[in-house]
């Protein structure tokens, strides 16, 4: 084996396409569409050609791939305001899982600020016309929400985490069954025994609201159980919800199934203040997991978004929309899960 004639001094250059390709025994267009079209590669083929990647550390050059392919591997995820009293960290953790499904293929998320309504699309728009986003993912879809019609109108590939709620469906989406959610919480507190379950919800047309209401709605049917008097609405805010509940437990419910944890905190608060103990006297199951459920004394039972799969899914459709332009819509709705802690013992337990 001849000894190498390179200098002592002298550093490896950077790892090449071309080394990739010799060492995996393919050629540099079966390395190329394993990293810009996996889809293309027999799965044995792609494994071996990404071992090698791997192994050999190999980096695509991202601007000559942007010049080859017109691509600049980025995707758009427009930042929206957090409403006061809410909190943020259900949206953090699908960012998360957004930005690592992302990367694991290639991509990376570019955020940029965008407001509710009409005014919220100036940054897509700029985004587009610097040339710098292949496509972009939505949250926070709802009632007459602008964006994805205006990006289907001008070919832009996009998902959405969230169905539209209104009109015709467009486009790929991926979400979670808020519904099934508060139906498995409220199959939960009938097994226990509870009959008099009431629901915490958002104000009347939210989609995302209105879909965990129908839930609670559709399982108290099921069980021949009442529903007059039984809903109460609040805004997404602590202190908004505590007023919002006392209805509901003045009519001696037993149980509370909240459209999201930080209601679920209001109805905690108001049993306080009434000398009752969440759990002991008075069921509650919130909805999101947020991080303060497990911290609360009991903790909050609630339902948990499957937030890893969906920001992996919405990957998946974006790329697959990137691929064929003109293929059929996908939608996903994905399974969410009760998680149970001290908040929902049996009555009188």
């Amino acid at each position: 084996m001849p000894r190498s004639t390179r200098p002592p001094s002298s550093k490896p250059g950077p790892v090449t396409l071309a080394m990739v390709a010799r060492r995996a025994g393919v050629s540099p267009q079966t390395v190329s569409n394993a990293l810009n079209a996996p889809g293309l590669l027999k799965p044995e083929t792609l494994e071996r050609v990404r071992s090698t990647v791997d192994a050999m550390g190999y980096r695509p050059h991202r601007a000559a791939q942007t010049l080859r392919t017109r691509s600049s591997k980025l995707i758009g995820y427009g930042i929206r305001p957090t409403a006061p009293g809410s909190t943020a960290p259900v949206m953090d953790r699908f960012l998360h899982a957004l930005s690592g499904a992302a990367d694991e293929a290639g991509y990376r998320i570019l955020l940029f600020a965008s407001p509710p309504g009409a005014p919220g699309l100036e940054g897509h728009e700029e985004l587009l016309d610097l040339h710098s986003v292949d496509g972009f993912v939505l949250s926070g879809t709802d009632r007459d929400d602008p964006r994805q019609a205006w990006l289907a109108r001008r070919g832009v590939p996009f998902v959405g985490f969230g169905r539209m709620w209104s009109g015709r469906q467009i486009g790929d989406w991926a979400d979670v069954d808020g519904a099934s959610g508060t139906d498995a919480a409220v199959e939960h507190l009938v097994a226990q025994g509870h009959r008099k379950i009431a629901f915490l919800g958002w104000p009347r047309g939210s989609g995302v609201g209105d879909d965990r209401a129908e839930g609670w709605r559709r399982a108290m049917r099921r069980h021949r159980l009442p529903v007059r008097g039984r809903r109460a609405q609040s805004v997404d805010d602590l202190a908004a919800a505590h007023t919002a509940v006392q209805p509901l437990l003045d009519l001696g419910a037993t149980a509370v199934v909240a459209a999201s944890d930080v209601l679920a905190l209001g109805c905690y608060r108001a049993l306080r203040e009434r000398g009752a103990e969440p759990g002991r006297d008075v069921a509650v199951i919130g909805f999101d997991d947020s991080p303060a459920a497990a911290l609360l004394s009991p903790g909050l039972s609630t339902v948990a978004q499957p937030l890893e799969a969906v920001g992996r899914e919405c990957v998946r459709l974006i790329l697959a929309r990137m691929a064929e332009p003109g293929a059929e819509p996908e939608r996903v709705l994905l399974e969410p899960s009760l998680v149970l802690r001290g908040s929902t013992p049996a009555p009188g337990g």
